[in-house]
């Protein structure tokens, strides 16, 4: 089957499970966080990913006031920025940042700076030079703010980007920037991205001599 090709001029990278696996951590925090509220830890779960934690929990309990979410989320931050125990690289993960790292690109993800830098430092990957953290915006995925900053400090219109994101909140927030998204991993393969990868392995990065960047995306 011929692979897919999608042109681009910058990519945008969330991190958790799209480059970093950190799935472990993150169920092992929220599994705590749950249990200490009086919540069922596996419908806590189903909404945890891609978003900022305050925001997690404002769904999960909508009548707390949002005060308790921003200080419980001080505190979760700091517990999975010191566990990174499990947390390894998406399969093909080291091999796409090594081929993008002269490309124009930017992390841009629901972590704060000191998370990311513990996960990818975890992970073994290279941590791109322009990112947008959670310090960076005022609202959390699904609002389209952290990719529409990332954009801008590429210089890059959204038409121009490509978003790589595994989450529901990740992706609506890709698409409400006016992004195209690449779905990475199971949680994406049900989102109806523009494409899906089961893990990085599937992308070939090819940089042409206009500027754009080219990404052969293989079907398996």
């Amino acid at each position: 089957m011929p692979a897919t090709v999608l042109t681009a001029r910058a990519l945008l990278l969330d991190m958790d499970g799209t480059l970093v696996n950190s799935d472990a951590v993150v169920e092992r925090c929220w599994r705590r966080w749950a249990l200490r509220e009086g919540l069922d830890p596996e419908a806590a779960l189903k909404v945890v990913h891609g978003r900022q934690g305050y925001a997690t929990m404002a769904v999960l309990l909508p009548d707390r006031p949002m005060e308790q979410n921003y200080a419980d989320n001080r505190v979760m931050l700091a517990e999975e920025t010191a566990d990174t125990d499990g947390v390894v690289p998406i399969g093909g993960a080291p091999a796409f940042m090594d081929a993008i790292a002269t490309l124009p690109h930017a992390l841009v993800t629901s972590a704060d700076e000191a998370l990311a830098q513990a996960r990818m430092t975890a992970a073994g990957l290279r941590m791109p030079i322009t990112r947008v953290t959670a310090e960076c915006v005022g609202a959390s995925k699904p609002d389209p703010e952290g990719f529409l900053k990332g954009a801008a400090e590429l210089g890059f219109a959204p038409a121009d980007c490509i978003v790589f994101e595994d989450s529901e909140a990740g992706i609506a927030a890709g698409r409400a920037a006016g992004m195209r998204v690449v779905g990475v991993g199971p949680r994406a393969a049900a989102l109806a991205p523009d494409a899906h990868v089961g893990d990085l392995k599937q992308i070939r990065v090819e940089a042409s001599a206009d500027g754009s960047i080219r990404l052969h995306i293989r079907a398996v």
